[in-house]
């Protein structure tokens, strides 16, 4: 009778584990389980040696001017015989990925290079390469840095950024505190998040995987041993990881990385429109229609907007098939296209799918980006 009971409480238990080890079986990761004294315990082992040799440390020396009001105080300066303003040398630490060992592209963050003079990138293996930078898009916080060819590196692949899912397992490696390379795991915990600056293009993965400092223009790999992303960023009320971290995708950094590479710079697209979110429309008769999505609140005349017949008042739902949820997200689209390029917009007008295609020009200011490209 005791046996019995036992058998039955054991059940669900025993089940769980089944369904366990069966959805693990998929990934390479777990292709192979050390055995225990009897027990299986799955291991990312596997994953990580494969991924991490590319993901390399960048060490970066530089000048910057010292932003102090008494330096352009013309008594001060002939007072105390100062030049006009000073400069101070600084050095920081970073990470950095290997996306391409063919051409030695290195992608990494713009704030880890913002003040490069020169950068050296040691591999997991301890090699020592001196490295220079191709350009930079402070908007999109990634910058491109190129090791010399042949030098055996290894690369990682590119994955799928728009196929991550809220509670998708991500790994983190990176060099915090200069300690070395080090890693950390955990779930994407959201998807698109905004606000992190009032400028810039944003549409971070936010993870609980620790990033702390010096992770920045680290790895976030999927499970699959796939790059997803860059990590760029944490809310640190204390200055660790509180478990709020953030990455740009690796389909954004990809198309950033595109446009550096082939001309050293980004340029800025736009089709001539003004959009806002729905939920900070007031009509509640435009919020009844849609809880997501992009509304057109004013189109610039002589556009290529107009010429493709948006009007006021439509709410842009979908651009080549991705959905829009924000006007921050086709903000990203359309600032990330190439000058020239026609994106397909799916679009609600008064209740009525439409489709219309909608060239991409170039706006103010469109060459954004930094560029050192020699």
């Amino acid at each position: 009778m005791i046996t019995n009971r036992l058998s039955a409480a054991l059940r669900p238990i025993l089940l769980t584990l089944i369904v366990i080890g069966t959805s693990l079986s998929w990934c390479p990761a777990f292709a192979q389980i050390p055995d225990l004294g009897g027990g299986h315990l799955p291991t990312l082992a596997p994953l990580v040696r494969e991924v991490t040799p590319a993901v390399v440390n960048i060490s970066v020396r530089g000048r910057v001017k010292e932003d102090n009001p008494l330096y352009r105080d013309p008594f001060f300066r002939e007072f105390f015989d100062l030049p006009r303003q000073l400069e101070r040398e600084v050095q920081a630490t970073g990470s950095g990925v290997i996306v391409d060992a063919q051409h030695g592209y290195v992608l990494t963050a713009n704030h880890v290079v913002a003040e490069i003079s020169t950068a050296q990138i040691t591999t997991k293996d301890g090699r020592r390469f001196s490295a220079r930078l191709i350009g930079r898009d402070p908007g999109t916080d990634i910058a491109v840095l190129q090791i010399q060819r042949g030098n055996n590196l290894k690369a990682i692949q590119l994955g799928d950024s728009d196929k991550l899912e809220v509670g998708d397992f991500v790994i983190a490696v990176g060099n915090p505190f200069g300690l070395g390379q080090t890693v950390t795991s955990g779930l994407v915990s959201a998807l698109g998040r905004t606000g992190l600056s009032k400028q810039g293009y944003e549409d971070f993965i936010q993870t609980d995987a620790p990033i702390n400092p010096g992770n920045s223009g680290g790895a976030l790999i999927s499970l699959r041993g796939e790059l997803v992303g860059i990590n760029t960023a944490i809310i640190s009320p204390g200055g660790g990881n509180v478990g709020i971290g953030f990455a740009v995708p690796i389909n954004m950094a990809r198309r950033v990385m595109e446009q550096i590479v082939e001309s050293g710079s980004v340029r800025r697209g736009h089709i001539g429109v003004s959009v806002q979110d729905l939920s900070t429309v007031r009509s509640e008769e435009k919020v009844a229609r849609r809880s997501e999505g992009a509304l057109i609140v004013d189109i610039l005349r002589g556009s290529s907007a107009e010429a493709a017949g948006l009007r006021e008042g439509d709410i842009i739902i979908a651009a080549d098939g991705v959905a829009i949820r924000s006007a921050a997200q086709l903000r990203n689209k359309i600032g990330l296209a190439r000058i020239g390029e026609r994106v397909q917009l799916t679009l609600d007008r008064n209740g009525a799918l439409h489709t219309v295609l909608v060239e991409i020009s170039e706006g103010r200011g469109a060459r954004a980006a930094s560029s050192l490209r020699r």
